[in-house]
C-alpha cells in the first residue's frame, strides 16, 4: 500500500469522521423509527381505552396486565395459536423440502428448458394473491376442502416456492463443484450429495427463506378469512378480527391481542437473524 503523506491523511480523517459522525446519527434515527411503534405496541396493551385516547404515546399511569389475560380468553387465541402453528409449520417443512429439491435441479443441472422452466418460477412471483382468491374457492369448493388446514397449506406453499426456488438456487449456484465431486467420489448418489452436501451448506438460504416464508403464513388474513369459516379452524389474524367492530373498538385489548400475535414473530426473528443475513447476501459477493 502506497504511504501518504501525512497532510494528505490528515485531511482524509477530518473528511472520514464528520461522514461516519453523519451516517451514525442517521442509523440511530432509523433505529428509533423502526423500534418504537413497537415499544408503543407493548405499552397500549396495558392501558384502559381512556388512557389510550388521553395519553396516547404516555406511559400507562395503571398498568392492566389483565388486558392480555382477557384478550386471550375473548378472543379464543389458544385455539387460533394451534391452528397457526399446524398450517405455518405444515406449509414451512412442504415449502422448504419442495423449494431446495427444485432449487439444486435449477442451480446444479443442465437442460433444455431450463431457461422455460426459471421463467415459470418468477413469474409466479409477480402474481398477485388477491386475484387468485375467486378460481382458488371455486376449485377448492371443487375439491371438497375448504374448511380444512388444506385450504391453506397448499395456496401457502405455491405462493412461497417461488421466492423460495430463487433464494437457495442463488445460493445454491455459488457452492465450487469440486464439493460434489468429491462426494460422488466417496459413494454418494444424487440424492446423498443433495442430503449430505448441498442441503447442509444451504442453511443460511434455507433460513432466509423459512423467516420470509413464515412471515407471509403467520400474517395471512386474506386466504384464511374466504376459505376458512369454521371457528375450530380460524388463525390467529381471525381471531385478532374479533375486537373490532363496525361501531366500537376496545384499544386496550386490541393492543394487547396484538402483542401477543407478534411475540414468535419478533422471537424466531431475532433467533434466525445471523442466518438471515447471510442468506440475504449470499452470492452477492464471490470470492
Amino acid at each position: 500500500m502506497r504511504n501518504l503523506p501525512q497532510s494528505a491523511k490528515t485531511s482524509n480523517d477530518m473528511t472520514i469522521k464528520p461522514m461516519r459522525g453523519l451516517v451514525a446519527f442517521l442509523l440511530a434515527i432509523y433505529s428509533v423509527l423502526t423500534v418504537y411503534p413497537l415499544f408503543w405496541l407493548l405499552i397500549s396493551a396495558f392501558k384502559t381505552d381512556q388512557d389510550f385516547f388521553l395519553r396516547p404515546f404516555g406511559i400507562p399511569r395503571d398498568w392492566l396486565a389483565s388486558n392480555l389475560e382477557r384478550a386471550w380468553s375473548v378472543g379464543h387465541m389458544g385455539q387460533g395459536f394451534l391452528n397457526s402453528i399446524i398450517v405455518t409449520a405444515a406449509s414451512l417443512v412442504l415449502t422448504l423440502l419442495v423449494g431446495s429439491i427444485a432449487a439444486h435441479i435449477v442451480a446444479r443441472y443442465r437442460f433444455k428448458l431450463k431457461p422455460l422452466v426459471m421463467g415459470l418460477f418468477m413469474i409466479g412471483m409477480l402474481i398477485p394473491i388477491h386475484s387468485t382468491l375467486v378460481p382458488l374457492f371455486i376449485m377448492m369448493k371443487q375439491m371438497n376442502i375448504l374448511n380444512s388446514y388444506a385450504a391453506l397449506l397448499f395456496p401457502y406453499t405455491a405462493f412461497a416456492l417461488p421466492t423460495a426456488i430463487f433464494i437457495v438456487s442463488a445460493f445454491m449456484s455459488s457452492v465450487p463443484r469440486d464439493l460434489e465431486e468429491a462426494a460422488m467420489m466417496d459413494g454418494n448418489g444424487l440424492w446423498g450429495v443433495f442430503w449430505r452436501v448441498m442441503l447442509p451448506i444451504s442453511r443460511p438460504a434455507l433460513a432466509t427463506t423459512g423467516i420470509l416464508s413464515f412471515l407471509q403464513f403467520w400474517n395471512d388474513y386474506a386466504f384464511a378469512l374466504i376459505f376458512i369459516s369454521n371457528n375450530a379452524l380460524k388463525t390467529l389474524p381471525l381471531s385478532l378480527s374479533i375486537f373490532t367492530t363496525g361501531y366500537s373498538t376496545n384499544y386496550g385489548l386490541t393492543m394487547a391481542a396484538i402483542a401477543i400475535a407478534a411475540v414468535p414473530t419478533i422471537v424466531i426473528y431475532l433467533l434466525l437473524q445471523e442466518q438471515v443475513m447471510k442468506g440475504m447476501t449470499a452470492g452477492a459477493v464471490k470470492g
